[in-house]
């Protein structure tokens, strides 16, 4: 029986020569990770440039089509386009930007899930293709609800909610995390 491995890489930020990083639950960000040049034009403070890395296999024979497939999703934070102004971030804010890196994670604990729920078909290729999209939509969703609730970390309360949330979530999808 012959096997036939098809690979498929997406990565749906842009990639830099920079050492990004995979979130980590033992690795907070630091000041020091923001290498980018802030954008002296914008209200923000700081600007956290994460997103999920995703990859696939399909294993195929000749006799049977498709007999398997394996997934690999990241939760990956760039460091040459995040920033910070130096002159007005501090350690609140720091968080604030921390947790857009855990939703990342949260949005690739939910991509997991669903991975996880997919049989291998001839329509894998399309069932993965359509379920990265709907990542990325519902964790570009998720960020701006964030930053509008939070309101950029300047409501504290709802800064805090978000973290209850969102550390919530986590624990809950605790077996779908990154390792």
């Amino acid at each position: 029986m012959t096997k036939l491995f098809i690979i498929v890489t997406f990565l749906l930020c842009v990639q830099s020569n920079a050492q990004e990083f995979t979130w980590n639950e033992n690795r907070q960000l630091k000041w020091e990770d923001f290498k980018g040049e802030p954008d002296e034009n914008s209200n923000a403070a700081a600007v956290t440039a994460s997103g999920i890395t995703f990859s696939y296999s399909i294993e195929k024979s000749s006799v049977h089509g498709v007999t398997g497939f394996n997934t690999k999703a990241f939760a990956h934070f760039y460091p040459e386009h995040s920033w910070r102004k130096k002159d007005v971030v501090n350690s609140h804010i720091l968080k604030h930007e921390q947790f857009h890196f855990n939703i990342t994670e949260l949005n690739v604990r939910y991509f997991r899930e669903q991975i996880s729920k997919l049989k291998a078909s001839s329509k894998i290729a399309k069932q993965l293709d359509a379920l990265l999209k709907q990542a990325n939509i519902d964790l570009e969703k998720m960020q701006r609800l964030y930053d509008a609730e939070s309101n950029y970390s300047i409501n504290k309360a709802e800064q805090q909610k978000w973290v209850d949330f969102v550390n919530k979530e986590l624990k809950r999808l605790e077996k779908y995390k990154s390792k």
